[in-house]
């Protein structure tokens, strides 16, 4: 379904990315793991070309602040694939203090934090789509969630250590209207842009909150890390060629 398009994933050595990466080459894609984790990147490449036994995954260090590290990466990418086809805003910085409950977050923290992840997806997108411009196509999926849909069920974290941080919910809302506003922008440039905002994924969660979870969607519940693949897919393909500045959401239910 690719066809040897390439795809930057950011974060593609986390767990959501590298079920990405492995998505893109199962479809004949080239897949670039981009992570500020060099020694995490180098080891995804290496388990997930040895496991696919594929030689169509990459590897660049990568820093979606910064705009010196976002040049490089395109300029490696443009002298080794001479074209970049997509973008998948994948990646989650966060600095220490991250995921306080909302009295104890401290001004300095939420700007930093929303800086950081909104500020690096603004920058990544803009460096990206100037590339784009030039190349006269691209493709930009951003991997949102269900809490930039709707509220966050508080209920759910009850007796346990969990929470929805409040800057959680700032970016990732933010970032819907942000792939709204690009995808408008970008008219007439062949340049779309969506989003992706899945419902939990499961990752060990404690039991109590796995259950009441479970309760509020139509089926399964938290969701595997690969059941997002399909839609990613989707958007990356020709099968969603005049799909441009929407947020598909995959949750089971969660936000009915």
């Amino acid at each position: 379904m690719l066809d040897s398009r390439v795809v930057v994933v950011t974060g593609g050595a986390g767990l959501i990315g590298k079920e990405f990466i492995k998505a893109i080459v199962e479809n004949n894609g080239i897949a670039v793991i981009a992570d500020i984790n060099e020694e995490l990147g180098t080891k995804a490449k290496a388990d997930l070309s040895k496991e696919l036994n594929s030689s169509s995954i990459d590897f660049i260090k990568l820093d979606i602040t910064s705009t010196d590290s976002l040049q490089e990466c395109l300029q490696y990418l443009d002298g080794r694939y001479g074209k970049i086809d997509a973008l998948v805003n994948n990646a989650y910085p966060r600095n220490k203090n991250y995921g306080k409950h909302f009295f104890d977050v401290k001004y300095e923290d939420f700007v930093q934090n929303i800086g950081l992840n909104l500020g690096g997806y603004f920058t990544a997108s803009q460096q990206f789509a100037s590339y784009f411009q030039k190349q006269g196509y691209g493709n930009i999926v951003n991997i949102s969630s269900i809490y930039g849909v709707v509220a966050p069920k508080f209920e759910l974290y009850d007796n346990t250590h969990m929470t929805m941080p409040v800057e959680y919910a700032a970016i990732k809302s933010g970032l819907i209207h942000l792939t709204k506003y690009m995808a408008k922008y970008f008219k007439g440039m062949n340049i779309k842009v969506n989003a992706l905002s899945p419902g939990g994924i499961f990752d060990s969660q404690p039991e109590p909150f796995l259950e009441a979870y479970k309760k509020q969607c139509s089926n399964k519940g938290m969701l595997d890390k690969s059941d997002l693949k399909g839609t990613l897919i989707y958007l990356l393909s020709d099968m969603s060629r005049y799909v441009n500045g929407q947020n598909i959401i995959v949750d089971d239910g969660f936000t009915l």
